[in-house]
C-alpha cells in the first residue's frame, strides 16, 4: 500500500497521489441515488437537490448512458458549477448482477489531473495495492458503512467486481465520503494476481505453511484494509456529526431549531425523523419537573421524511400530543435516557406500536423498517426524543449508528435546551412587560387617547418601551412615553421600575422638568446600567396648553385641527435618564380643541443603516392623514411607517410604543370659578354659588345636595387652616363633576379618626365616604383639595 502511494505521488505530483473524485451512483432509471461530497464540490449541487434527480441534468455524462460497452470514460465541460465552468474527466462502471442495474460514475477536475509523460491515454482510476488479496468478504462487509443505501448483497456484488473484473477499488482519504486513488503506474490485474499466488505458494512452503500464510494475511493487506475501513467509517460519522453541528443552532427560535435538526439527518442518516418534545418545553414553561412517566404528554413538533409527499402528514400530523405506554420503545428511551435500537421492526412489534395511534394505521409505514429512538437530553433531563426509521432497502441501524445517533441527539439536545431557555426567558420578559404596560382608558378629561405596542421582530427584542396616561388634578392628563436602552428581561424589569416612579412623581404634580430631574437621580441610585429616554407631557384642557420636558427622546408630532398640518415640536433634547447632572427644561405649547399629539419610541421611525430623518418625515406625513377614529389613526401610522422602514435589512427590528391623543379641551361654559375671602361667613355663599351653577348645568336632586355638603366641608377646612386672605373654588364639568378648593397652605389635610367628643376631623371622613374620588396636590403657592362626583347618565333625572 505504501509503495502504491509513493508511485502515485511520483506520477500525479503535488497531492501525494490522491485526487478527490466525485462519486455518484445512478439507478436503472437514470436517477441519482448517491451523491458524494466531492460531487457537490465539483458540480455545485447540494446532496438534497441531487438525490432523486436525473444524473444528466446535474453532470455532463450523457455518454455514460449511451455506451454500448463498459467501462467507459470521457471529458466534458460543466455548464454552471457555481464558480465558473470547468473541464472534468469522468468514468462510468456498470454495477451488474442481482438487483436493479446501476452505474458507478466517477469524475475529477481535469485541471488537477497531471499524469506523467507518455501515459496520457491511460488516465483512469486505478487499483490500490493493498486490495491485491482475496478479501472480498471483508470489503463487502464494510462497504455498507461507506456507501449509505447499499445492502450487504449489493456490496458483495460491488466487491466481487472490484476483485474479479478489474473495476476501481475505493480508498479512503480525509475529504471524501467515498474517495478514489488514481494511479498511473499500477501493474495489470493478472500480474498482481500472479504475485499473490506466488506469495501464497511460498508461504505454504515455509515452516508452518498455511498457518504462516494466515498470519501474514492477518498482519498484512487484510489487516490494513480492515483498519482503513474502520478508520474511514469512524471518520465518515465524525464528518457527518460536524456537518450536522454546523447546520443546527443558527437560531434561538425553538421551531426553527427543530426543523434544522430534522433536515440535517434526512436523508443522509435516516429516511424518516419524527421529533417529540415534552409539553413544558413546547410551552416555554421552564425546565420539566421530574422524570417522564406513562401520563407525560409528548408533542409531535416535526416529521421529516423522503417518502412520497403527504404519506405521513395525515397519519402522524405535526402538532398532535400523546402519551406512550410503558411497553413501547419510546417509553424506554425517554425514561432511561438511552437510545433504543430495533434492527428490523417485526409485524408484531409494528402492530403494538401502531395501536398507540388510535384509528390511524401506521403499521405499513414502520413494519420491516429499521428503527432507532434517540433521546434529546440536556443536563441529564430528557426534553424529548427522535424516532428514526430507515427503508428496507437501506442497511439496518447498527451499534455504530446507535452511537452516532446518541451523539447527534446529545448535540441537538443542547441546542434545543438553549432555544428552550431563550424561549422561557422571552416568555417571562413578555409576561412582565405585558403586566407593566398600562390599560389606558380611551377617554380622559378633555382628551381621547389610543395606543399601540408592537414587540420587536429580531431575536431577543423584548424591550423596555413603555407609554402611560396619568390622571392629574385639575382635569389635566400626563402623557408619557419612554424607552429603556437594551432588550430582554433586565430591560423589561427596569422599564417597570421607571414607569412606577413616573406615576408616583406625577401624583405629586411636579413640573415636567423637575419630574425628569428626580427620575434621573433615581436611575443613578438604582445602578450604572439604568439608561432610558423619556418624554413627559402635561395637557391642561382648561388652559388649552401642553407643558412638556424631554430626556433624550424623539420629539412629538402635533397635528393642527385648523388646517390638518403636522410638525415636529422643537424641544430641548436633554440627555437620557441615568446620565446625571444634565438640566431639563419645561416648554409650554398652546393648542386648540381638536389638535392631535403623537408620541412614539424610535423603533417606529428608525431602521439601522438609514437616516432617522426619513422616518420622522414619514411620521409627520402619516399622522396628518384624516381618520374616522383614534384607533384608525394609529393603524394608519403603523401601516405607513412599516412600509417606509421595509428595507433590504429586514424592516423594523425594535419594539414600538405609540401614544396618540386628541386634545378636545374643555369649553368655557363647563368651567366655573369663584374666588372668595377667607372668612367663615363666606361658606353659605359658596354653597349658594355651587347650587346655582349645578342648576344651570341641569344637575339637581341628590347629586346637587351631596355636592353642596362636600363643598361646605372642604371650604370650611380651608377657611380654618389657610394663612392667606383668598381662597378659590373651581367647578369643572366633563364626564364627571370636579370640585377644587385652592389655598395658600402647603400642608395637606389628614384623614383621621374623630372621637365622639372631638370638634374637628369629621369633614374629610364625610368627603371620603360620599365622593367618588378625592385627593390633594401641591401648587406653586400652596395646595388644592379636590373631589369628584359621578354625573348621571344621559336621559336620567338628576
Amino acid at each position: 500500500m505504501e509503495r502504491a502511494r509513493s508511485e502515485a505521488a511520483g506520477a500525479a505530483g503535488g497531492d501525494a497521489g490522491r485526487l478527490p473524485l466525485a462519486v455518484v451512483v445512478v439507478d436503472g432509471r437514470g436517477l441519482v441515488s448517491h451523491w458524494s461530497t466531492g460531487a457537490r464540490r465539483l458540480f455545485g449541487h447540494p446532496r438534497e437537490e441531487a438525490v432523486g434527480a436525473p444524473a444528466v441534468e446535474l453532470m455532463p455524462v450523457s455518454g455514460a448512458f449511451e455506451a454500448s460497452a463498459y467501462p467507459v470514460g470521457g471529458r466534458a465541460r460543466t455548464a454552471d458549477p457555481g464558480d465558473g465552468a470547468r473541464d472534468v474527466l469522468w468514468w462510468a462502471y456498470p454495477l451488474v448482477g442481482p438487483g436493479p442495474e446501476r452505474l458507478l460514475l466517477l469524475a475529477a477536475d481535469a485541471d488537477r489531473v497531471r499524469p506523467p509523460d507518455g501515459v496520457h491515454d491511460r488516465v483512469a482510476p486505478g487499483f490500490a495495492l493493498h486490495t491485491d488479496f482475496p478479501g472480498a468478504g471483508e470489503l463487502a462487509r464494510r462497504l455498507p458503512e461507506i456507501l449509505p443505501g447499499m445492502s450487504p448483497r449489493e456490496s458483495g456484488r460491488v466487491a466481487a467486481q472490484v476483485l474479479e473484473l478489474g473495476y476501481p477499488v475505493l480508498e479512503f482519504q480525509q475529504h471524501e465520503r467515498v474517495p478514489v486513488t488514481p494511479d498511473w503506474g499500477v501493474p495489470r490485474r493478472v500480474e498482481r494476481r500472479a504475485r499473490l499466488l506466488r506469495a501464497a505458494a511460498e508461504a505454504e512452503g515455509e515452516p508452518g505453511g498455511p498457518r504462516a500464510a494466515a498470519a501474514e494475511r492477518a498482519s498484512g493487506p487484510e489487516a490494513d484494509l480492515a483498519a482503513d475501513l474502520e478508520h474511514a467509517a469512524v471518520r465518515e460519522r465524525l464528518e457527518f456529526l460536524n456537518e450536522v453541528s454546523s447546520r443546527i443552532g443558527s437560531s434561538l427560535d425553538l421551531a426553527r431549531t427543530i426543523q434544522e435538526v430534522s433536515e440535517a439527518v434526512v436523508p443522509r442518516f435516516t429516511d424518516v425523523a419524527g421529533t417529540y418534545l415534552r409539553e413544558q418545553v413546547v410551552a416555554g414553561e421552564g425546565f420539566p419537573d421530574g422524570p417522564p412517566d406513562a401520563t407525560t404528554l409528548w408533542h409531535r413538533v416535526a416529521v421529516e421524511h423522503d417518502d412520497e409527499p403527504g404519506r405521513w402528514d395525515d397519519v402522524v400530523p405535526v402538532g398532535e400530543s400523546m402519551a406512550f405506554p410503558t411497553h413501547t420503545p419510546f417509553f424506554r428511551c425517554m425514561t432511561t435516557g438511552e437510545p433504543v435500537l430495533i434492527p428490523r421492526v417485526s409485524e408484531e412489534a409494528g402492530r403494538a406500536i401502531a395501536a398507540q395511534f388510535e384509528k390511524r394505521d401506521i403499521g405499513p409505514l414502520i413494519i420491516h423498517r429499521s428503527m432507532l429512538v434517540v433521546p434529546l437530553k440536556a443536563r441529564s433531563v430528557v426534553l424529548g426524543f427522535m424516532i428514526l426509521l430507515r427503508h428496507q432497502e437501506r442497511p439496518e441501524f447498527d451499534d455504530m449508528d446507535r452511537v452516532t445517533g446518541a451523539e447527534l441527539a446529545a448535540r441537538a439536545g443542547l441546542v434545543l435546551d438553549n432555544a428552550r431557555m431563550y424561549t422561557y426567558q422571552e416568555n417571562v420578559a413578555e409576561t412582565l412587560q405585558d403586566s407593566m404596560l398600562p390599560r389606558i382608558e380611551p377617554r380622559m378629561p378633555g382628551c381621547d387617547t389610543a395606543t399601540r405596542y408592537l414587540p420587536g421582530t429580531r431575536q431577543g427584542r423584548v424591550g423596555g418601551d413603555w407609554f402611560d396616561t396619568i390622571k392629574l388634578p385639575g382635569s389635566r392628563t400626563a402623557l408619557v412615553v419612554g424607552d429603556v436602552m437594551g432588550h430582554g428581561l433586565n430591560s423589561a424589569a427596569m422599564m417597570g421600575q421607571l414607569r412606577t416612579a413616573v406615576q408616583t412623581m406625577a401624583a405629586l404634580d411636579l413640573p415636567p422638568a423637575q419630574l425628569l430631574r428626580n427620575l434621573d437621580d433615581l436611575a443613578q441610585r438604582l445602578g450604572d446600567g439604568y439608561l432610558a429616554t423619556c418624554l413627559y407631557v402635561v395637557y391642561d384642557p382648561v388652559r388649552h396648553e401642553l407643558r412638556m420636558a424631554n430626556a433624550g427622546h424623539i420629539p412629538p408630532v402635533l397635528v393642527r385641527a385648523a388646517d390638518g398640518r403636522s410638525r415636529l415640536l422643537e424641544l430641548p433634547t436633554g440627555a437620557p435618564i441615568g446620565v446625571g447632572s444634565v438640566p431639563f427644561e419645561t416648554v409650554t405649547v398652546p393648542v386648540a380643541p381638536g389638535d392631535r399629539l403623537v408620541l412614539c419610541t424610535d423603533g417606529l421611525v428608525e431602521v439601522r443603516g438609514t437616516d432617522i430623518g426619513d422616518g420622522l418625515a414619514a411620521l409627520c406625513e402619516s399622522a396628518a392623514h384624516p381618520a374616522a377614529s383614534m384607533d384608525a389613526a394609529c393603524d394608519t401610522v403603523i401601516r405607513e411607517l412599516a412600509r417606509v422602514t421595509a428595507t433590504d435589512r429586514g424592516g423594523r427590528k425594535d419594539d414600538v410604543a405609540l401614544l396618540m391623543a386628541r386634545l378636545n379641551g374643555i369649553a368655557e361654559e363647563d368651567v366655573a370659578v369663584h374666588p372668595f375671602p377667607r372668612a367663615r361667613r363666606e361658606v353659605p355663599r359658596v354653597r349658594g354659588f355651587v347650587r346655582d351653577r349645578l342648576h344651570a348645568w341641569g344637575l339637581r336632586g341628590e347629586l346637587a345636595h351631596s355636592t353642596e355638603l362636600l363643598v361646605s366641608e372642604v371650604v370650611t377646612n380651608a377657611v380654618r387652616h389657610a394663612r392667606g386672605e383668598r381662597i378659590v373654588l373651581r367647578l369643572v364639568r366633563t364626564d364627571a363633576l370636579l370640585c377644587e378648593v385652592s389655598d395658600d397652605d402647603a400642608a395637606p389635610p389628614e384623614l383621621r379618626a374623630a372621637g365622639p367628643e372631638d370638634e374637628s376631623g369629621r369633614g374629610l371622613r364625610v368627603v371620603d365616604r360620599l365622593a367618588r374620588a378625592w385627593g390633594t396636590s401641591r401648587t406653586a403657592t400652596g395646595k388644592t383639595v379636590w373631589f369628584e362626583q359621578t354625573l348621571p347618565r344621559a336621559g336620567s333625572s338628576g
